[in-house]
C-alpha cells in the first residue's frame, strides 16, 4: 500500500468507494447513512485541485480508500474517510489518518480532529481505541467544530449520536 495525493481522474473511483464503504451501514439499521450519496464530482475536485485529498493505492496505482481534509480552527479536519470493503480490517484507514498527521505535525498544525458516530463500532470506538482520538466535551469544541455539527444536525445526522473528537499530533 502506499498514500498519495489523489488525481482527478480518479474523482468518480471516490465516489464509489464511498458508496461501497456506506453499504455497512444498512447492516446496523441506518439505511439513510447507507444511501447517502457521496460529494459530488465538483466538491471531490476541488479538494483534489486544493491538495487536500488523499488516496492509498496497491500495487497496481488502484484506489482501495480515501481522505479529504479542511481547516478548521487552525487543526486539520477529516472531512471524510472512507474504505472499500475489500481493503477493510488491514490498517488502511488508520495509515492514511497516520499519514496526515505526519503532515500535520510537520506543518506546525496542532491536532487532527473529526467528527463521527458514538455507537458504530468502526467509528468512535474505533478511532479512540486504534487511532489516538479523544472524544471532545462540549466546552472543548472550536467555533468551526460547532458549525460542523450544525450542519450535520441540518441534514438529520443527529438522529444518531454523534461526537467530535481530536487527536494531538504535536
Amino acid at each position: 500500500m502506499r498514500i498519495r495525493t489523489s488525481t482527478s481522474e480518479e474523482l468518480q473511483v471516490l465516489q464509489d468507494i464511498e458508496r461501497a464503504a456506506g453499504l455497512c451501514f444498512r447492516d446496523i439499521g441506518m439505511d439513510e447513512v447507507a444511501d447517502d450519496e457521496p460529494l459530488s464530482l465538483e466538491e471531490l475536485s476541488r479538494y483534489q485541485r486544493a491538495g487536500r485529498a488523499w488516496v492509498a493505492v496497491d500495487d497496481a496505482d488502484r484506489a482501495m480508500a480515501y481522505l479529504i481534509t479542511d481547516p478548521v480552527d487552525g487543526n486539520v479536519h477529516i472531512e471524510q474517510i472512507s474504505v472499500h470493503p475489500d481493503s477493510a480490517r488491514r490498517g488502511v484507514g488508520r495509515a492514511l489518518i497516520d499519514h496526515i498527521a505526519v503532515r500535520a505535525a510537520g506543518d506546525g498544525v496542532p491536532a487532527l480532529t473529526l467528527t463521527t458516530f458514538v455507537d458504530v463500532a468502526w467509528n468512535a470506538p474505533y478511532y479512540a481505541a486504534r487511532c489516538g482520538f479523544r472524544t471532545l466535551a462540549e466546552a472543548e469544541l472550536t467555533p468551526g467544530l460547532r458549525d460542523i455539527r450544525r450542519c450535520e444536525a441540518g441534514h438529520g445526522l443527529d438522529r444518531w449520536p454523534r461526537v467530535c473528537m481530536r487527536r494531538d499530533v504535536g
